[in-house]
This record gives C-alpha cells, sequence and structure tokens, in this order.
C-alpha cells in the first residue's frame, strides 16, 4: 500500500501556529505514534527519523510536530511553561481525531518525556507512552541548579538565562512559578498505564536515577526501564534500535 507524507498546521487560540509532519498507509485511522520532542530540538531530528522509519516499515501512522518556541512553529522559546507544553499536546491531539486517529502512543524525548507522561496522565486517547531519557524533573531541576541569589534574582527581573550543551534559553519566571503544580512524585503515584523508558548510563543531563526514582514511586505494575550502558543523553547511536522497540511497545 501506497505511504503518504505530508506537512500540516495547527491555528491556537494565542494566533500562534503548530507545524508538524504526518506519514501513513492508505488513510490515518486507528493509532498514532506521536514523536515529541526535546528542548531545543525540532520534530526532524534524527531519533524521530528512525522512528517514522520503523512505523513506516510496519504500516503505522507517524506524526511529529515542533512545540512552540522550536523549529517552524511560531512561538518564544523564552515563553516556554509546562503547561504551554501541555496546550500544544492537545492541539496536536484535537488535530489528530479530526483526521480519524482515536488512539495516541507518545514517544517523548527529555523534555517531551516529560510533556509525554503529564499529557498521557490526562488524555484517555493516549494508551501506552515510550520516554526517553525523561526529564521527570525538568521544572524543579532548572530552579534547583541556581543559588538563592540567582533563584531572587530570576523572580525580581522576570527572566533567567540558562546555558546547555545544546541550547541557551532566557525563560520567564513563569516557568518557575509552574514548579509545585507538576510534582514528579504525584506524577509516579498517579501513573496508570503502560510504560516504557529508555535511558543512558552515561546521560549527564538527566541521571538515569531520575527514572529509577519514578519506577519506585509508581504503584503501577506495567512499567519498564531499559538502560543503555554506554547511552549519553541523546541515545542518538541507539536510534533504530529505539525506533523499532517503540513501534513494538506501542502496537502490543
Amino acid at each position: 500500500m501506497k505511504r503518504s507524507r505530508e506537512s500540516y498546521s495547527v491555528s491556537l487560540a494565542s494566533g500562534e501556529t503548530l507545524r508538524g509532519d504526518i506519514s501513513y498507509n492508505g488513510s490515518p485511522s486507528g493509532m498514532a505514534i506521536v514523536y515529541v520532542h526535546g528542548l531545543g530540538s525540532f520534530r526532524g531530528g534524527e531519533k524521530s527519523q528512525a522512528l517514522e522509519d520503523a512505523c513506516a516499515e510496519r504500516g503505522l501512522c507517524f506524526s511529529a510536530f515542533d512545540f512552540r518556541g522550536h523549529g517552524q512553529s511560531d512561538g518564544s522559546l523564552s515563553d516556554l511553561t509546562g503547561s504551554r507544553l501541555l496546550e500544544d499536546l492537545a492541539a496536536i491531539r484535537h488535530y489528530l481525531m479530526g483526521r480519524g486517529i482515536r488512539r495516541l502512543g507518545l514517544v517523548g524525548s527529555s523534555m517531551g518525556g516529560w510533556a509525554s507522561a503529564w499529557f498521557g496522565l490526562q488524555a484517555g486517547e493516549v494508551t501506552r507512552c515510550v520516554l526517553l531519557a525523561p526529564a521527570f524533573r525538568f521544572l524543579q531541576r532548572r530552579w534547583e541548579s541556581l543559588t538563592p541569589e540567582q533563584q531572587e534574582d530570576w523572580k525580581n527581573q522576570g527572566s533567567h538565562l540558562f546555558t546547555g550543551q545544546w541550547v541557551d534559553a532566557e525563560l520567564k519566571y513563569a516557568f518557575a512559578e509552574e514548579r509545585y503544580a507538576f510534582s514528579p512524585t504525584a506524577l509516579a503515584f498517579r501513573w496508570q498505564k503502560p510504560m516504557l523508558i529508555l535511558h543512558g548510563l552515561a546521560d549527564d543531563v538527566v541521571p538515569v536515577s531520575d527514572s529509577w526514582d519514578f519506577l519506585n514511586s509508581c504503584p503501577y505494575p506495567h512499567l519498564q526501564l531499559r538502560v543503555f550502558k554506554n547511552g549519553d543523553h541523546r541515545l542518538t547511536q541507539f536510534k533504530a534500535e529505539i525506533g523499532q522497540e517503540a513501534c513494538r511497545f506501542l502496537s502490543e
């Protein structure tokens, strides 16, 4: 069966636009596997492409999009908040439901893992999640990386510049204000869906201990953690294997 691929745009109430891609055999229906990228990344990265290739081999519908402030989507990275990430995912869900999709399997990387987990917690259409080096402490870790003086300056000045290996982000204080609303412990306690976590033991950005803590705190039994001994945060050297494993798990 011929496989189709097309780009799409989704208009938001804010007047901004999200942009994404969808590929499928025949017509979109049933389940779609959605790649959810990390901070400073975009929908067309190496892991996303490998996942799309794996979906094509199995005849599965695939979609990926850019969060606001990333890639080709509108918006500023400085306006990033946890709740804005969930708003973007809700808009993508609405679009895919309109195309005939009824179930979603999310594959979230780092920040995208955080967003996938919190969105999956509330969205009935999300049946399973695969998380790659998930940043369960995405909001808390940036706050805790600062001294008390820097925290106070962030609050008073309204923004703070964070520098990283792949992206620098000047985030507004609204980002920090949500750190209590999205507790990693609360997420783990409430989680009730099958989840596969893939994490690198050599990850120096999000330690694998974050994933262990999540598993240990979650009472739901159907969670799996696979650790790549030589894997760093990006896990790109395992991209083909990750794509195949994600498709297998989400298709069960």
